[in-house]
C-alpha cells in the first residue's frame, strides 16, 4: 500500500509496526475494567440504584476478559507462545507482568460469578430434566445449598472479590497506559499521565457500553428500563467523561504550553495528519457533543420524559464508544507517524480489509464478546432475579427435580 513520507525519516520509522491489533487491544481491556467497576459499584458500594445492571455488567466484563488477548495474540507471529508469558514470568517485563495480573483477575471475575450465580444454578438444576439438568448441577460443584446463611455468606464472599476485583481492574488497565507511557523514546507516549488518561477513558468506554448494552436487553426482553438505573449511570459516565477529557486536554496544554522540541513535531501532527481523528472525531463529535447531552440528561433528567432521556444517554454513549476508539487510535497509530529525528512524518495509515491484522479481523474480534454475552444470557440469565423471591432449593440427582 502507499504512502506519502514528508520530511527526514529513519528507515525504522516509515513503517507503522502496531497496527489495528494494538488498537483494538486497550480498547477491550478498557471495556472489561469499566464493567467490573460499574458491577462492584452495586456489590460493594451498595448503589441499590444499579442493581439491575449488577449481575449483568459482572457478565458483561467476563465476556469481554475472555476476548481480550485475542488481539495481541493474533498480532504475533507465534500467538501459541502467548501462554508462556504466564508458565515462565519474567518479573522485569512489563508485558509478563500483564499476563500474570490478567490471570489473577480472570480467577477473581470467575470466582465472583460462580457465587453470585450458584442459587441459579442450583434452581435451574431443579427445575429440569436430562442433560440440562445434570449440565447446572455440574455448574454447582455439588455444593446446593440456599439456606439463607450459604446464601448470606455467597454475598460476602463476593463483595470480598468485588473489592478485590476494583484494584485488579484498575492496574489491568492502568498497565496498558504504563506500557506506552514507559517507552521514554517516544515523546508522545512517555508521559506519566498516560496510564491515568487510559483508566479514566476505560471506565468511560464500559459505563456507556453497558448503556447501550442494558437498553438494548431491556427493549429486547420486554422489560421495563429503570429511571433510576439510567439517571445513575448517565451521573457516572458524565463523572467519569469530565475527568477523562480534562486529562487528554491538559497533555496536550502542558506540551503546547512547554513548548519544548518535542512538540515542534507533535503540534503538526495533531494540526495535520490527526485533525480528523483527534480534532473532529476524538474532541469535538466523541467530546463536546456527549458532554452537552449528558450534562443536559444530569441537570435535567428529573423533568425530563423517560424515552427522552433514554435517548440522550444512548447516543451520548455510542459517541463516546467511538470517542474512546479514536482516543486509542490516535495515541497507538499517531504515535508512529512521526519520525525520531523530530523532522519527518509518514503522513497517512490506512488498514487494509483482509489483511491479519486489518478490519474485517478486527471487526469479528470485537462482535466476539457480545456474542459471549448472547450465549451467557441463554445459559444464566442476569435478569431474572430482578423482582423474585426465592425459596430454599432442595436438589437430589437420584428423584425428580422439585423446588421446594
Amino acid at each position: 500500500m502507499g504512502h506519502e513520507l514528508i520530511g527526514f525519516l529513519f528507515p525504522n520509522d516509515v513503517h507503522i509496526h502496531w497496527t489495528l491489533m494494538i488498537v483494538l487491544y486497550p480498547y477491550v481491556t478498557g471495556l472489561v475494567a469499566g464493567a467490573f467497576i460499574v458491577s462492584s459499584l452495586y456489590h460493594v458500594f451498595d448503589r441499590e440504584e444499579l442493581k439491575p445492571l449488577g449481575r449483568f455488567a459482572l457478565a458483561a466484563s467476563f465476556c469481554f476478559l475472555s476476548v481480550a488477548t485475542l488481539p495481541l495474540l493474533n498480532h504475533l507471529g507465534h500467538p501459541e507462545r502467548g501462554p508462556m508469558v504466564v508458565v515462565t514470568p519474567n518479573f522485569s517485563s512489563a508485558m509478563a507482568g500483564f499476563g500474570i495480573l490478567y490471570a489473577s483477575y480472570f480467577l477473581v471475575v470467575i470466582l465472583e460469578i460462580w457465587f453470585v450465580f450458584r442459587a441459579d444454578m442450583i434452581r435451574y438444576a431443579a427445575e429440569s430434566r436430562g442433560f440440562k439438568r445434570m449440565f447446572y448441577a455440574t455448574l454447582a460443584l455439588g455444593v446446593y445449598d440456599t439456606s439463607e446463611e450459604a446464601r448470606a455468606l455467597d454475598h460476602k464472599i463476593t463483595r470480598i472479590l468485588a473489592a478485590i476485583g476494583i484494584p485488579m481492574a484498575c492496574l489491568l488497565h492502568g498497565y496498558v497506559g504504563f506500557l506506552f507511557g514507559a517507552l521514554k523514546s517516544n515523546p508522545w507516549w512517555s508521559t506519566p499521565l498516560m496510564p491515568v488518561i487510559f483508566l479514566f477513558s476505560a471506565v468511560v468506554s464500559g459505563i456507556a457500553v453497558l448503556i447501550v448494552l442494558y437498553q438494548l436487553a431491556m427493549k429486547i426482553k420486554g422489560m421495563p428500563i429503570e429511571r433510576e438505573t439510567i439517571s445513575a449511570l448517565a451521573r457516572w459516565l458524565w463523572l467519569f467523561m469530565i475527568m477523562s477529557l480534562t486529562l487528554e486536554l491538559l497533555e496536550i496544554m502542558t506540551l503546547a504550553y512547554e513548548k519544548a522540541e518535542e512538540w515542534e513535531v507533535i503540534g503538526p501532527l495533531l494540526a495535520n495528519q490527526l485533525s480528523i481523528s483527534f480534532i473532529s472525531v476524538q474532541m469535538v463529535l466523541g467530546g463536546l457533543i456527549p458532554l452537552i447531552l449528558l450534562g443536559i440528561v444530569v441537570v435535567m433528567g428529573a423533568y425530563m420524559d423517560d424515552r427522552i432521556r433514554n435517548t440522550l444517554s444512548m447516543v451520548a454513549s455510542l459517541l463516546l464508544l467511538m470517542q474512546v476508539l479514536a482516543m486509542r487510535w490516535n495515541v497507538v497509530i499517531g504515535g508512529q507517524m512521526f519520525s525520531k529525528s523530530m523532522r519527518g512524518f509518514r503522513d497517512t495509515y490506512v488498514p487494509g480489509m483482509f489483511e491479519k491484522e486489518g478490519i474485517l479481523a478486527a471487526a469479528a474480534i470485537l462482535i466476539l464478546p457480545f456474542l459471549l454475552l448472547v450465549v451467557f444470557e441463554r445459559i444464566l440469565p442476569t435478569f431474572d432475579h430482578l423482582g423474585q423471591k426465592t425459596g430454599d432449593l432442595n436438589l437430589d440427582l437420584d428423584s425428580e427435580p422439585r423446588l421446594g
